[in-house]
């Protein structure tokens, strides 16, 4: 069997799809494979999206969720293929492609446009300068709009001039688009008879290529180093067309410049060359794109990398998955030095503890490299700077994790996890689910950083919190037909609390006998309610030795005790004052244990004359809003027992809305805030304390 061996970085090309569902991202690549060589039919990018031949069904689900490499060659060049998910539940699995890729292509459908969620992504790129391209897909479909999608892109991506179409689409007779005229090489592209044939263009192309022409050349130039081809651009000269294309890679390498193209659904590679061309010959290699900032495990400053196959090992698991078979399997990005195959490697993760991850630093043997397209799987000989390849057996490793020399162990500086916020409350269906419940979530939540897993003390309740209603029906089928384990959901309960609603005297009082020593313990306690967030205050008042010195303790213990049970409803009772005054005691009967029984009586007492207040927790959330959205939002809150205490402008013609809302009114936030504001908006949360909650609120309450 043939190894890969390493190649050099600036052969490199490693880009990301952007889109969504619809746009047709996984055909796209497909179709590059095709036109590349990398496949020989139609259908074996989508047979090959896993490492074992398991059920059909699963594999295009796990294609639609998840984040795959197809790596193909064009002209010499190696390009890796990041194809991601087009659904907003699983902009993690997005970002993880961002992080390993130079560059963006954003799918757009000529059919459907462009949609919200396409637009926050590309800020999100614009934010950290990453280069981009557009393709417009499915430009020979009946309701295509080839010219005002272009338009749209430039409306809604926000990017002004800096948009430009490198082809414009050619109309055959009866309407539908036949093929492509190129602007800078000013010839024609013409598929119209199912393979390309290039040809000189015809007298009404000329004027069409002239106006377009010009836009395009002076984007282009405006990013050039050379700073007289400007002077002589607008002074009538003819550059030269490898002058313009050697500029066209520095323009997108830049961000600034954003080339569009256009590709079509029948299987014609109609535009299948021109996109690869421009990948190849456009698109900045590992290079010339900025590295993540490392440091040692420990935080010390190490110094900063470079795309280098013979500098210090670093890389980064991008993405883990599970494999029947091969167990589990890393998607590795190496950022410098040479991994190789078999070698002990450092593991480093130290950024999701507070989503269920442990902080870790392992020394573990790796097992080997690969590569996969379709069904064939190519063994890898070495990975070099700049490479993406997949790395079977490092079972501590998880999504986001560092891999380095054990000589020289590095931690790369993590990318931006989006928040989960829709819990959802699972039990094991049997006891046999139970057993392994455990573990397999351990298992679930190292290959999904977006997944946040809860243990809530308060509610006994095991809580995933996830991005979306299909996250939550992907991580429950995960854990069905990959673990084995069936579990059941329920309401997700919110730690409600209970306090004094006045003070009171509370009387305690055992008295048992029953044969040899009985039990016997009186106590009177005084309770008064404390401000929200004082907590619990124990104070002794005990004079003439009524209560002796070693059962005080006693009455305390019994009181927290009954305090974490509850005294009404079931909810932790906190922010109370109790005070013991009096009591009494036998020399035999009375014991430790009686003691924390009158205690608890007590509380239970006074709690029945003060009355018991039930307290909700209270978040304060922050929402950005599309300002067409404002009001619809703002009502919404209302609704859900809001307090609004603030809205500001942002960027963008967007809001920033904060408010504090109860967290009984938050469990489906997440999926009812995309249903109004059409997936363009979004929110964080953090708690702020807990707060009396109304009646009405209180006796809906009865069922929980």
């Amino acid at each position: 069997m043939t190894m890969t061996a390493p190649i050099d970085p600036a052969r490199i090309r490693n880009v990301v799809l952007v889109g969504p569902s619809h746009a047709g991202k996984t055909t796209l690549v497909e179709r590059l494979a095709l036109a590349s060589g990398a496949i020989n039919r139609p259908g074996s990018v989508e047979e090959g999206t896993t490492l074992s031949d398991t059920d059909d069904a699963e594999h295009r689900q796990q294609r639609s969720v998840s984040l795959s490499l197809v790596p193909l060659e064009w002209e010499g060049v190696r390009i890796n293929l990041l194809d991601t998910p087009g659904y907003a539940d699983f902009v993690g699995e997005v970002r993880a492609g961002l992080r390993a890729a130079d560059a963006a292509l954003f799918v757009v459908s000529a059919v459907d446009g462009v949609d919200a969620g396409t637009a926050m992504l590309w800020d999100e790129c614009a934010a950290v300068g990453m280069p981009r391209a557009i393709v417009v897909t499915k430009a020979d479909r009946d309701r295509a709009d080839v010219e005002g999608i272009f338009e749209a892109c430039r409306d809604m991506l926000g990017e002004g001039t800096g948009i430009h179409p490198l082809y414009l689409p050619m109309h055959a007779d009866d309407g539908h688009v036949a093929g492509l005229i190129g602007l800078l090489s000013q010839g024609i592209r013409d598929y119209s008879d199912g393979t390309r044939v290039d040809r000189d263009p015809e007298p009404q192309h000329v004027d069409l290529i002239s106006d377009a022409r010009a836009g395009l050349l002076e984007g282009i130039i405006t990013e050039s180093e050379d700073e007289d081809l400007m002077e002589r651009f607008l002074g009538g000269e003819d550059i030269a067309f490898e002058t313009v294309v050697s500029d066209l890679e520095k323009a997108v390498a830049r961000g600034h410049f954003f080339p569009v193209l256009f590709t079509a659904t029948a299987p014609t590679g109609f535009g299948m060359a021109e996109l690869l061309e421009v990948i190849t010959r456009g698109f900045p290699s590992p290079l010339e794109h900025p590295l993540p900032t490392v440091t040692a495990p420990d935080g010390t400053p190490r110094e900063p990398l470079s795309c280098d196959p013979s500098g210090p090992l670093c890389a980064e698991v991008v993405q883990t998955s599970s494999d029947a078979y091969l167990g589990r399997i890393s998607l590795v990005r190496v950022f410098s030095g040479t991994l190789h195959p078999d070698v002990t490697l450092h593991v480093s993760g130290h950024f999701l503890s507070d989503r269920g991850h442990e902080d870790h630093d392992v020394d573990e043997r790796m097992g080997g490299i690969s590569l996969r397209v379709g069904k064939t799987l190519r063994p890898v000989a070495a990975l070099g700077a700049g490479d993406i390849a997949l790395v079977a057996k490092l079972p501590h490793a998880e999504t986001g994790d560092t891999l380095s020399s054990p000589e020289l162990p590095l931690l790369i500086e993590p990318w931006s996890m989006p928040e989960p916020l829709l819990p959802v409350a699972i039990l094991a269906h049997t006891s046999s689910d139970e057993d392994k419940l455990t573990a397999a979530l351990s298992r679930l939540v190292a290959e999904d950083p977006t997944l946040r897993l809860e243990r809530n003390a308060d509610t006994g309740q095991i809580v995933l919190w996830c991005m979306g209603e299909a996250h939550v029906d992907v991580v429950l089928d995960r854990l069905s037909s990959r673990f084995g384990v069936t579990v059941d959901s329920e309401p997700v309960r919110v730690s409600l609390r209970e306090t004094f609603a006045g003070s009171a005297r509370g009387h305690g009082r055992l008295v048992k006998q029953s044969g040899g020593h009985g039990q016997f313990a009186v106590c009177d306690i005084d309770v008064e309610p404390l401000p929200s967030g004082s907590g619990f205050e124990f104070v002794d008042k005990v004079v003439g030795g009524a209560v002796p010195r070693q059962f005080i303790p006693s009455v305390e213990k019994g009181v927290r005790t009954q305090m974490a049970k509850g005294v009404s409803a079931g909810y932790p009772v906190v922010d109370i004052r109790v005070t013991l005054v009096d009591g009494k005691a036998h020399s035999v009967d009375s014991s430790d244990m009686a003691f924390q029984t009158a205690g608890a009586l007590a509380l239970k007492d006074a709690a029945e004359v003060a009355g018991v207040t039930l307290l909700e927790p209270i978040d304060e959330i922050l929402v950005v809003v599309p300002d067409e959205h404002v009001g619809a939002v703002m009502s919404d809150l209302s609704v859900r027992r809001g307090r609004v205490t603030g809205t500001e402008g942002v960027s963008g013609g967007r809001t920033a809305i904060t408010a504090q809302v109860p967290g009984l009114e938050l469990t489906r936030y997440a999926v009812d805030l995309r249903s109004i504001a059409h997936g363009t908006a979004t929110f964080t949360r953090r708690y702020r304390g807990h707060e009396t909650m109304p009646a009405q609120a209180a006796r809906g309450l009865a069922g929980q």
